[in-house]
């Protein structure tokens, strides 16, 4: 068994890592969400997509999961926000994941979409977008 050799001032500077990302990409939370009375109560599918870039661009050398961004945690604190009430506006719950997430240690930059998959036969879902930055990437 041999351990991974580790490459020090082999990769070019042009390729150096310039930008970390956690993603977790349409995370499907049932959610009792809409203004419309046909909506209130009636829980909605709602796929959630949470896209955050670190402030720390290296890899634990330790290989160790304490070392890392916690997957678990960001997917239960996306649901625990999605279901602890009701919601009459995706903008809503999608500014409340924000600033839980927006408050988490390491963060440089943040995006948060909700789509509702389930609205229109003729469109692949409605939603809306908020990001710390402008343009396509920070």
């Amino acid at each position: 068994m041999s351990e991974a050799v580790k490459l020090y001032g082999m990769v070019p500077d042009h390729l150096k890592v310039r930008q970390s990302r956690i993603l977790l990409d349409s995370l499907e939370v049932m959610t009792d969400i809409g203004f419309h009375e046909f909506e209130v109560g009636a829980p909605q599918r709602l796929l959630v997509t949470v896209e955050l870039w670190l402030d720390d661009l290296t890899p634990p050398e330790d290989d160790d999961h304490a070392s890392a961004w916690n997957y678990d945690y960001l997917r239960t604190e996306v649901i625990r926000l999605a279901m602890e009430r009701r919601y009459n506006l995706q903008e809503t719950l999608v500014h409340a994941i924000f600033q839980r997430v927006a408050a988490s240690r390491g963060v440089r930059a943040l995006r948060v979409k909700s789509v509702k998959p389930d609205i229109y036969d003729d469109a692949k879902g409605v939603g809306v977008e908020i990001a710390s930055f402008a343009g396509a990437h920070p």
